[in-house]
Formats: C-alpha cells, sequence, structure tokens
C-alpha cells in the first residue's frame, strides 16, 4: 500500500516538475523577441549611395493588405494602402540628379569679373581650400566660353566671367554678419589669385535677406513622423528588417537605420525607419529587444511627386500589421484613417507654400536650403 502510495506521489511530482519546466519555457519563448526566419540576423548596411547597384535591387513592392489590421484599425479598405504604394514605387528607376549650383533664391551672389577668359586648370589651382563660412557652403562657377552655361570649374574649360554664391540659410540657422565677412576674405583672396574684380553686396542686406529667408523656412519645415509600437512580443533586430524588407526597406548607412530609396542617385530616401541603434550594434541582435520603431520622412526634401504621404501611411499599415503593432503620433496618441486624412490636407498646404516661393519639396534648392 504505501509502496503503490509512493509511486504515485512521485508520478505525480514528475508531472508536476515537467509542467513547470514546460511552462518555463513557454514563458521564456514569449519573452524573447520574435526572430527573423533566416539564420543570419546581423543588418548589412546597405543604403543607396550614388552609383550603388543594390539600389536597384531593392525596389519591392508591398503586398496587398490584408483587412483584418486595417478594418479594426478604420484606416483603409482592404487593400487600398498597398495599391497607393505600388502605383507610387512602380517603375522606378535610377537617375543621376543635377548637382547643386549657385541660385539667387537662396544663395547671396557675388559677381567675379575677369579681364580675360581663364582656364578650368587656373581656376581649380586657386580655389580655398574649405568652401564653407561657418556652418554655410559656398560655390565658384564659371561661365564657359563654348556652350555659355554656368557650371563647376573643370579641367580642359575656358571661362570668361566667374560668379560665387554663399547660402543664405540653412537648418543651423540664418547666415550671420561673421559668417559673411569669413566668406568675403576667402572669395577676395582667391580673386586676387585669378586676377578677377569682386562685387560683394552690402553685408547689412545680405543679413536682413538671411533673416527674411530663415524665418520663412522656420515656418515650413516639417517631418512626418508616426511610432510603431509592439502590442505583445517586442521584436529582434532581424526580425524587423525582415519585415520591413516586404515593404522595399533596405538596411541604411546609419545603425538602427533603415530606408526606402528614392530613384534618384544620392538623393535623400522616400522613407526612413528608424529604431535604438545601440540593439543594430549588439553582439547578438537576436536577442536585443524592439518595442519601439520611427517611421518618417523629410517634407522640404521629398518630391511630392513621389508620393511620399501615400508611401508613408501605407507602409505604416502594412508594417502595424505585419509586426503587430500600434500607430501613434509623436504625443502617443492612435492614428485613424482621420487622422492621416488631416495630416494629408495639411501637408497640401504646405507643399503650396514651398511651391509659392519657388521652393517645391524636393527641389535642389529646397534641399539645400533644409538642409
Amino acid at each position: 500500500m504505501s509502496t503503490n502510495l509512493t509511486l504515485a506521489l512521485a508520478v505525480v511530482g514528475g508531472v508536476v516538475i515537467a509542467a513547470v519546466v514546460a511552462h518555463g519555457a513557454w514563458q521564456t519563448r514569449r519573452a524573447s523577441p520574435k526572430k527573423p526566419e533566416s539564420a543570419d540576423a546581423r543588418a548589412e548596411h546597405r543604403e543607396p549611395v550614388m552609383g550603388d547597384a543594390s539600389q536597384a535591387e531593392a525596389q519591392d513592392t508591398v503586398p496587398g493588405e490584408a483587412p483584418d489590421f486595417a478594418d479594426a484599425h478604420g484606416l483603409s479598405d482592404p487593400g487600398e494602402g498597398a495599391a497607393t504604394l505600388d502605383s507610387a514605387v512602380a517603375g522606378r528607376s535610377l537617375r543621376r540628379r543635377v548637382l547643386p549650383r549657385v541660385d539667387a533664391l537662396i544663395d547671396v551672389v557675388v559677381p567675379l569679373t575677369l579681364e580675360s577668359p581663364l582656364s578650368g586648370e587656373a581656376v581649380l589651382s586657386h580655389l580655398p581650400g574649405s568652401r564653407r563660412a561657418g556652418s554655410k557652403p559656398f560655390f565658384i562657377e564659371g561661365l564657359n566660353t563654348d556652350d555659355g552655361e554656368w557650371e563647376s570649374p573643370a579641367p580642359g574649360q575656358r571661362y570668361s566671367e566667374l560668379q560665387a554664391g554663399l547660402q543664405l540659410a540653412n537648418r543651423s540657422g540664418a547666415l550671420n554678419e561673421i559668417e559673411y565677412s569669413e566668406f568675403v576674405q576667402k572669395l577676395q583672396d582667391f580673386a586676387e589669385a585669378v586676377g578677377a574684380m569682386a562685387d560683394f553686396p552690402d553685408m547689412l542686406d545680405v543679413a536682413a535677406r538671411a533673416r527674411e529667408l530663415d524665418a520663412f523656412a522656420g515656418d515650413h519645415d516639417a517631418q512626418m513622423v508616426l511610432q510603431l509600437r509592439a502590442r505583445s512580443t517586442a521584436w529582434s533586430v532581424g526580425y524587423v528588417v525582415q519585415q520591413a524588407s516586404h515593404h522595399g526597406f533596405v538596411p541604411g548607412v546609419l545603425p538602427g537605420r533603415l530606408v526606402l530609396p528614392s530613384d534618384e542617385d544620392d538623393a535623400p530616401p522616400v522613407l526612413t525607419l528608424n529604431f535604438d541603434p545601440q540593439a543594430a550594434l549588439s553582439d547578438d541582435p537576436n536577442q536585443a529587444a524592439l518595442r519601439e520603431l520611427t517611421l518618417g520622412f523629410d517634407v522640404a526634401q521629398t518630391d511630392a511627386a513621389k508620393a511620399p504621404f501615400a508611401a508613408w501611411q501605407a507602409s505604416a499599415i502594412g508594417l502595424a500589421r505585419d509586426l503587430d503593432a500600434s500607430l501613434v503620433d509623436d504625443r502617443g496618441q492612435s492614428l485613424t484613417l482621420e487622422s492621416f486624412a488631416f495630416i494629408d490636407a495639411e501637408l497640401v498646404r504646405l507643399h503650396e507654400a514651398l511651391q509659392s516661393r519657388d521652393l517645391a519639396a524636393g527641389s535642389a534648392a529646397a534641399r539645400r536650403l533644409f538642409s
């Protein structure tokens, strides 16, 4: 009798221990971040750069939107977001972007009069070592005697005139008197070296223009940002990279950054998806738990023709569905279809204001000003 009782207790004890172990293992798996299906989760940084063929390889389309997530959150009809994004990214092909030139809209322009044409080699040999005045860049161009076009000085060419342009404002603020004085000194030294006569605008007029442009830029600078927050299980870095790749994102050059690339060489990405860079740099990214991502785009830097808002909304909906995440704004408020509609209307007005100043979003001048 006692033997049977002892055996029964041993069996019960074994079952209890097995149940405890199984529960512990289940809890451990539940607490661990979601991992990608592939073995290697360490992200290779592949943000497209000028001439990088990997940009063409990264143009993934977005799968159709499932009704469960969208309907539950009132964000869109099934497939609506994905269809919008598909149309925004379809037919991408890399295009060479025109390099910045002196622009009277955002630069103070200084003519440099020459007595006789000058070779490109002579101009290049005397260019200032640093073409910055404080936080503001400046450019020197020549009027090509062959085609009558302004261009950056190049060997084998001849120039009948020169001009310099100093940027009046950027995200560091307005051009100030100290920066302008530094520019004048550098350009005067250059002018003397090449035998040119520089005609500098009055400092007070330049400073006033710079302040006015800076005020306009400050009133019309915007970043569209939302957050994706894990509803239950956290994500590993590899899992985020894997899921984001389904929506056209590729690893960026900076840790903790994924990008939806533009179709222009050396252009800013259409969208960025950011997370904790320390997690990306951890020894084992599969164990680094992420619970929050930031999805956004730079309004002034992104051409409206590329439909960045449609890509932003559709990517947010698709990523939230695939990652089991909630969508919130920078104040932690849930985003709904009405929220996106309101943002879209505000964005239209912002684009119109930029266009009215001949600083269309994504234009060379806008990208320089809002940099």
